[in-house]
């Protein structure tokens, strides 16, 4: 018998942990790799319009970029997702195209990029969706109903204590599994997109008025769309009214940019304002964040870390992430551990959420089921620091987010879980059983066994 202070040799037991860290140098891919940009600088590669303009929007461009790389196979599925399924047009910055297939060899690049878990997600093609169950009979366009909760046109009060400022409609990139689809983007043959009606700065002063008469109201996340698609001036205006309004206490400008457009926050009359943001907000008392939202370890390159870091040196309190919980892209303990120690220990940036896929139509082939997520949230602990191990959420709508452990009660052969909440979103003031009612999520279909599947056929 082992004694329970004796060590086990390796040679006796288990010799290995489920995930052995490994600390990795973040690295910048070539893109000279490509032919389009084999004769592009450096200095035209850390440069932001550089970057804006020589954006990916067509399959035109993007062969002209790629050469003999990727075969016709590549383009016929692309073409088919685009006019079948697709809920946000193609829009993609060099920097993040650059970080697909990083390492591919030139013969076995369409492979590669096909399997490419960045790819997957920011530039997805047919034979990606779920070919029996694309969208789950309970999706929506505006999942979470945010535009019901609205207070005044961009500013959703969906928390008691916080708002979202949607300041514009567009963003730097176009993610496949938008969850503002509903309104972000360019329409695309599925989805014909809600267009903000306000000018700009009607826009912003009614939530300014608002947010002044709300005094109840702490937090602001200011988003969209992403905040680095609005010029810079009008966007250190407005921040700057918001810290003049003594109620408001934390201010989070959410941005993808960072990661997918890091150039952008490197600009030196960006980082100039926002180092006056930020020295204002520390003498009121404010604490100001930066929230950006990358999904996989290879999107952590040298340049999304200098944003990082830029933004923390000039005083901005803290960078955090809030990913999305993507099959094919980071659904497994080891791609959510190497994504955060990168982030974590590589780039300043704090591991924050993960959020489950929202149910927006023909998203089924990413969502993961409730059990998947409660398993994930148990294999990364322990590993990280307690203060940056992400939580794993679920946005249940009309609820809100809620850690995938705490629902109320769970069908697991449907595939239904139901939710309670502990406060009044905007639209349910006078609802008297909104805290006592029970608000079902939906797995998705294909995760469910024969006799579930079967329900949910028949139901359909």
């Amino acid at each position: 018998m082992t004694a329970l202070h004796e060590v086990v040799p390796a040679s006796q037991g288990v010799d290995h942990q489920p995930y052995t860290y490994v600390r990795k140098e973040l690295v910048e891919p070539d893109w000279r790799r490509f032919p389009g940009w084999s004769h592009v600088t450096d200095a035209q590669w850390r440069d932001a319009q550089w970057q804006r303009v020589n954006c990916v929007k067509n399959a035109k461009q993007l062969r002209k970029i790629m050469g003999d790389l990727l075969g016709e196979h590549f383009y016929d599925e692309l073409a088919a997702d685009q006019a079948q399924l697709a809920t946000m047009s193609m829009l993609l910055p060099p920097q993040m195209l650059n970080t697909m297939a990083p390492t591919a060899a030139p013969e076995d690049f369409t492979e590669a990029f096909l399997a490419d878990p960045v790819r997957r997600y920011m530039m997805p093609v047919r034979s990606d969706r779920d070919p029996e169950w694309p969208s789950h009979p309970h999706s929506e366009r505006d999942s979470l109903h945010e535009a019901e909760m609205w207070v005044v046109e961009g500013l959703t009060h969906r928390y008691p204590t916080k708002v979202l400022a949607e300041l514009v409609s567009t963003c730097p990139q176009y993610c496949g599994h938008c969850t503002r689809m509903d309104l972000v983007g360019n329409s695309t043959p599925q989805v014909q997109k809600h267009k903000l009606q306000l000018k700009p700065v009607d826009r912003q002063d009614r939530m300014i008025d608002y947010l002044k008469r709300t005094p109840g109201v702490r937090d602001v996340v200011v988003s969209g769309g992403d905040v680095a698609n609005v010029p810079w001036p009008q966007l250190e205006s407005f921040l700057m009214r918001l810290l003049d309004i003594d109620t408001v206490r934390d201010v989070r400008l959410a941005t993808k940019a960072l990661a997918g457009l890091p150039q952008h926050w490197l600009q030196p009359r960006v980082v100039e304002g926002l180092e006056r943001v930020a020295r204002t907000a520390s003498r009121r008392g404010v604490n100001l964040a930066i929230h950006t939202h990358v999904n996989h370890a290879q999107s952590v390159t040298p340049l999304v870390a200098e944003a990082a870091r830029t933004a923390l040196e000039v005083g901005v309190r803290d960078v955090r992430n809030q990913g999305v919980l993507m099959k094919g892209v980071n659904a497994t303990p080891n791609d959510l551990l190497d994504l955060c120690f990168a982030l974590q220990g590589e780039a300043n940036i704090l591991p924050y959420y993960f959020y489950m896929c929202d149910m927006i139509p023909n998203a089924e082939h990413w969502r993961v089921a409730v059990w998947e997520a409660q398993a994930l949230q148990h294999a990364i602990m322990g590993y990280l620091p307690g203060y940056a191990t992400p939580r794993i959420v679920c946005d249940v709508p009309y609820v809100g987010k809620r850690w995938v452990h705490q629902l109320a009660e769970y069908d697991r052969e449907l595939g239904i879980s139901y939710w309670t909440k502990n406060y009044r979103t905007g639209i349910e003031l006078a609802d008297p059983e909104a805290l006592d009612r029970r608000y079902p999520y939906y797995d998705p279909i294909s995760t469910l066994g024969e006799t579930g599947q079967a329900w949910w056929s028949a139901k359909a």
